[in-house]
């Protein structure tokens, strides 16, 4: 009597098993939430935007697979974040990607079990959005303002660009807890380095006149503006002001610098969106936000535009330029 041949059927049964997990994670929808305080039309959120689609995908999330990103927008609208973030915790999305720490904040008030990935909101223990660095605990990770480094290293640039630099004039939004914290940490650089802080907090585009009337009052040396969806709605009118009054300014992101300011330095934009794909990818996959550690750059991009230079008539040392990852002729 011939006996059966199992091998077949085993082997049938091998593939059914292995495809059948597959083919339910294939079959699965990841929902992802976008949330800022920024409009649609802001170069910055496109910018988180795109970096964040592009980054999913190439980790297998793709919009219009098994990817959707509900997007909210409150268009420099702090009061419009809690419903916007209501509207994200009421569609079951997976995840939630803030811009900001207004939008930040305003997601952990709306959910303590939805996961969220914040970027741009400050140093997240000094916020109180995470009870340390290592160990967020809750359901809050992202990526780590590195304010002090930062705002030092920005203050020197301006300085070996404009020797003899004893007063510099901060503009910042101190309607964000996030960006007057930024503030903070740039103003204690200043005083390590001996320069003197004409703090000119902002809340409204109408201050932005307040700012520029002191500063016609008691002159600065030169500009540090902290960048957030306010300050840079309201770039091109510092620029201007800056340009007329012949001071040099820094900024803290490269895309100022290519709209007209002078110089710029801070986190390669690149870098920061992969980390926060990563982060995204990760939670949808199974971790934890309370087991990923909030992580910090580590490229950053100096940049200078030598037209704005000439314009103010200031002739920055040549070895600054060469220093430079890239100068705008």
């Amino acid at each position: 009597m011939t006996k059966p041949r199992l091998f077949p059927l085993l082997s049938l049964m091998l593939v059914m098993l292995t495809i059948g997990p597959a083919a339910h994670a294939a079959g699965k929808v990841n929902r992802v939430g976008f949330l800022t305080i920024a409009g649609p039309s802001s170069p910055l959120a496109a910018a988180i935007m795109d970096a964040l689609t592009r980054g999913l995908a190439q980790r297998g999330f793709s919009v219009g697979d098994n990817l959707v990103i509900e997007s909210r927008f409150a268009e420099a609208k702090p009061d419009r974040l809690p419903a916007l973030a209501k509207e994200l915790v009421d569609s079951r999305v997976d995840v939630i990607v803030t811009a900001s720490y207004p939008a930040a904040r305003a997601a952990k008030e709306a959910t303590a079990t939805i996961p969220i990935v914040v970027d741009g909101a400050g140093d997240p223990v000094e916020t109180g959005l995470a009870a340390s660095l290592n160990r967020p605990g809750g359901n809050v990770t992202g990526i780590s303002d590195m304010g002090s480094e930062l705002s030092g290293k920005r203050l020197e640039l301006l300085t070996a660009a404009v020797p003899g630099l004893k007063r510099v004039a901060m503009l910042y939004n101190a309607g964000d807890l996030g960006m007057t914290a930024r503030y903070r940490a740039a103003s204690a650089a200043a005083s390590v380095l001996g320069v003197a802080v004409q703090a000119l907090g902002v809340r409204e585009p109408d201050d932005f006149e307040v700012a520029f009337a002191a500063m016609r009052q008691e002159k600065p040396d030169g500009i540090m503006m902290v960048t957030d969806v306010l300050t840079q709605l309201n770039r091109k009118r510092v620029f201007e002001f800056a340009a007329a009054h012949r001071l040099p300014a820094i900024y803290e992101v490269a895309s100022m610098v290519r709209d007209g300011g002078l110089m710029s330095y801070g986190a390669e934009r690149s870098e920061t969106s992969e980390r926060v794909a990563d982060l995204v990818s990760r939670i949808l996959k199974g971790a934890k936000p309370a087991d990923l550690p909030f992580e910090q750059p580590t490229h950053f991009r100096f940049v200078i535009n030598r037209k704005a230079a000439n314009g103010l008539g200031l002739v920055i040392p040549e070895p600054l330029y060469e220093r430079a990852d890239e100068v705008i002729e």
